[in-house]
């Protein structure tokens, strides 16, 4: 006799993104597997006396949603910092940060995090001079929200070893103000490095970014504790976003480590992929040397290391995405074009390396010359180790040349894009990336729609904490972006692109589609069941809509009280 199920979810509207039965009304859950799909009474009828039995009251009901570009632990250690998103002035920014230093008398630095580039208006950069007429007694540092940019005061620049400059890696600068003094803006990780080794977690939380390597010294049992304990929150705050899985964009071995130990702890409430961070700095044989060890060392169903993650170029708004040509304005003074993390002959090295080894690649590019290089590198890795099914991923795409859109599907290349992070995406200030564009390089700007109507492979995601890790408000963003003019061609996607973006493509760009992503008999239970019909909701209105359950690995990992 066939035992009962321990979950089943009755009265819900699926997407199943199964073929064979693209809807339903109800599905059975046993262990950590779907074990049937089906309408309320057949589904109904299989449930026991100890059957869990969740009500979805008309309610969507999908795979769980899966972020395939994340950081999660700076994201979570994030959450406890000052959110400085919405705030202009330095009066403004006097009344959030004095309060929150002095309800933290303990904390070696504040840190405040989503501090935008424009903070104290168009055209005025941001100094430790501002900073110091606001805290000038204690390190007060700031996150711009593409974590490319720190601004520091003159305590944290002096703790740091900042105050006189020094040396830093390629694409990375401590700019220096006239009066020979660092000026307080620290571009790029190996600017602002030794600032995070300032915060509570002695910048572990930002380690597998900056260098890619493991913490130094070795962090005791106490740090790891409390390490492991920042991060279980920040799972716990993905669950509640209705996400089971999370493709985390740097790391380490530690990282890895934290999250094994969670997950014998029961605490990890979410799958995570953690790559191997390859830096500009880096010697290519690093990968035959670690990447494969970290790679059989973790290769379990909610833990794994499967892919490299590099960097070739750094953001728009602070003239260091690499583009075909000079800024316009102030910005392209002295032909600044952006900065070079690799030079191209490295990179593609590693590129090739990597990929004759087996492993995914996944390369951050923005500017069109960025993103160009990448295309170049994966093609020669093609054609140098032959063709197989890599699924190598370009990270945010944000500016490309629209020769360039083709040339992903032609060479199997995966899309991963942010629709937050786009201009009309309600959340970035509209104006803030067209005055560092010329005219002619908008219609390849966040251009999502061309890129999948040209046949290239589309998943999304949220670079949390670049933006909040929130599902609904990035699906706003694709759904239902603002209108910026006849410059800006329209890139709205459907909501059933959107949410297969989101699920089932995010499944099989981490090679699990067989096992993931879609409501089928037989895959993991990872699912979430949303508190509205998603499909009723006009998509301007899409974020009313949040999980009511989330359910990852057959337990429930989230439920709204």
């Amino acid at each position: 006799m066939t035992s009962a199920p321990d979950i089943v979810v009755l009265n819900g509207a699926l997407i199943t993104f199964d073929d064979a039965k693209p809807g339903g009304e109800a599905l059975a859950i046993t262990g950590n597997t779907i074990a049937a799909v089906g309408s309320n009474d057949e589904i109904r009828a299989m449930a026991g006396p100890q059957t869990r039995v969740i009500d979805a009251k008309g309610a969507t009901v999908l795979p769980g949603f899966i972020d395939s570009h994340v950081h999660l632990f700076g994201g979570s250690f994030e959450l406890s910092c000052l959110n400085l998103y919405g705030v202009h002035g330095r009066d403004e920014m006097a009344e959030k940060i004095r309060p929150f230093a002095a309800a933290n008398p303990d904390d070696r630095l504040i840190f405040c995090v989503m501090a935008d580039y424009a903070i104290l208006g168009t055209g005025k950069n941001l100094t430790r001079h501002d900073l110091d007429t606001i805290l000038p007694d204690r390190p007060l540092a700031m996150f711009a929200p593409d974590h490319h940019t720190a601004w520091a005061n003159t305590p944290a620049l002096e703790a740091a070893g900042l105050l006189q400059g020094g040396e830093v890696d390629a694409g990375s600068e401590i700019v220096m103000g006239e009066d020979g003094l660092a000026s307080g803006e620290l571009l790029e990780p190996g600017a602002y490095g030794p600032i995070l080794a300032l915060t509570n977690h002695g910048g572990r939380e930002m380690t597998g970014l900056v260098t890619g390597r493991d913490p130094l010294p070795t962090p005791s049992e106490a740090e790891r504790a409390a390490d492991r304990d920042v991060i279980a929150a920040g799972l716990r705050h993905c669950a509640k976003q209705g996400i089971t899985g999370l493709h985390c964009m740097d790391g380490n071995r530690y990282q890895l480590e934290l999250l094994s130990d969670l997950e014998r702890e029961g605490r990890l409430h979410c799958r995570v992929a953690v790559p191997f961070h390859l830096k500009g700095t880096d010697q290519v044989e690093r990968l035959t040397e670690e990447t494969v060890s970290m790679h059989a060392d973790y290769t379990g169903e909610k833990v794994w290391c499967s892919h490299v993650k590099m960097f070739i170029d750094g953001v728009v708004e602070s003239g260091t995405a690499l583009m075909l040509e000079p800024y316009p304005g102030p910005m392209g003074a002295n032909g600044n074009a952006g900065d070079e993390v690799f030079t191209q002959e490295h990179f593609v090295a590693a590129c090739v390396e990597a990929d004759r080894l087996g492993f995914q690649i996944a390369v951050h590019a923005i500017g069109d010359a960025g993103v160009r290089r990448t295309i170049d590198a994966y093609e020669t890795a093609l054609k140098t180790n032959g063709k197989r099914d890599s699924r190598h991923r370009i990270e945010h795409l944000e500016v490309m040349h629209t020769d360039d859109i083709p040339r992903l599907a032609e060479l199997d290349i995966v899309a991963s894009i942010q629709p937050g992070h786009s201009p009309k995406g309600h959340i970035f200030p509209p104006t803030g990336v067209s005055k560092y564009l010329h005219d002619h390089q908008i219609p390849g700007a966040y251009a999502t729609q061309d890129i999948r109507e040209a046949g290239a492979r589309v998943v999304f995601s949220t670079d949390w904490p670049v933006m909040p890790v929130d599902v609904m408000p990035n699906i706003k963003a694709a759904i239902a972006p603002l209108d910026m003019g006849e410059k800006w061609r329209d890139q709205t996607q459907s909501l059933t692109d959107t949410l297969a973006s989101y699920t089932r493509d995010n499944a099989w760009v981490e090679f699990r589609e067989d096992r993931k992503g879609r409501l089928r008999p037989g895959m993991l239970a990872d699912v979430v069941v949303m508190d509205r019909d998603l499909t009723a909701l006009a998509p301007e209105d899409i974020t009313e809509a949040a999980a009511q359950v989330t359910i990852c690995d057959g337990e429930i990992t989230w439920e709204r009280g």
